[in-house]
């Protein structure tokens, strides 16, 4: 599958794009603050189609098309996929479609696991987990390893829904955790990116001997250094400040509340509507069939 030339219009002084189906992209958006102080960043939530997890792959490729469509009017030069779910279903077709560098978190997941053990316990979406992704990046890298894949429906909305903390969550976690640390795991890889979130219930579950990869600090890595080849990175100025706007298709209100204990303040957030990012891509796929 080819991948379309760069856009000439792509600027230094652009934005990165960010989505994610909800509050979960915002471990990547923390980690990108470390990585890439001086970069703006779009985040968008799709909080009115969350989870994506068990949505089919069809459904999934609309949905990261619409918002890549809207993004790409708002002048950005990169787009991050902080979405396992659409990184391991949809990334190579939209790469094909779109002339902007595109980056997914499930190949730097997998390079990071491998450096830590070889045998890799991956929790996600089950769309995630039915798709091999993890366990066919992780073989690519070394065919010794064993790789465990469990799909976990139950955590996003937990999640979204602000009920780390309900025991209920703990069970839950006790639940998909245990086989893997049957099977003597030394490796737990967030596949998903809302799952660092439950890193205060995971430690209560998992050993401490086991170690945990979080892909969003790998990703934010990877897109530092793309922007560095592709000489689009921000120039460093003392000035400088690494502005997010929010935008989500849900409710605002919440989106701001839930997501003010991991930012560290009450972001001011936007809507755009799923009727919005229809009609945006709609008629940019219209200009392209001109």
């Amino acid at each position: 599958m080819s991948i379309p030339p760069l856009s000439s219009q792509l600027r230094s002084n652009f934005k990165i794009g960010v989505f994610d189906s909800g509050v979960g992209g915002l471990t990547v958006l923390r980690q990108m603050r470390k990585q890439l102080p001086h970069e703006s960043v779009i985040y968008f939530g799709d909080t009115a189609r969350v989870p994506y997890g068990n949505r089919p792959k069809g459904e999934i490729l609309r949905f990261v098309r619409e918002i890549i469509a809207w993004m790409m009017g708002l002048d950005v030069k990169m787009i991050v996929m902080a979405c396992n779910t659409s990184s391991a279903l949809v990334l190579e077709e939209v790469r094909s479609e779109f002339p902007i560098p595109i980056l997914g978190i499930i190949l730097p997941g997998a390079r990071a696991a491998v450096k830590s053990g070889r045998r890799i316990g991956v929790i996600s979406t089950q769309a995630t987990a039915d798709s091999d992704a993890y366990q066919q990046a992780v073989l690519e890298i070394d065919a010794t390893a064993k790789v465990w894949q469990v799909g976990c429906p139950e955590f996003v909305p937990l999640i979204e829904n602000d009920r780390i903390h309900d025991p209920y969550t703990l069970a839950v976690a006790k639940q998909y955790l245990n086989p893997m640390i049957d099977q003597g795991i030394d490796t737990l890889v967030y596949g998903c990116t809302h799952y660092p979130h439950l890193a205060p219930v995971l430690k209560q579950v998992l050993p401490s001997s086991i170690a945990l990869v979080d892909p969003a600090k790998h990703l934010a890595l990877a897109a530092a250094q793309e922007l560095k080849i592709l000489r689009l990175n921000r120039a460093v100025r003392s000035s400088a400040e690494f502005a997010t706007e929010f935008y989500v298709s849900g409710d605002a209100d919440h989106f701001a509340r839930v997501s003010q204990q991991w930012l560290g303040y009450l972001p001011q957030v936007d809507q755009v509507s799923v009727a919005v990012l229809e009609t945006i891509h709609a008629a940019s796929a219209r200009l392209s069939d001109r």
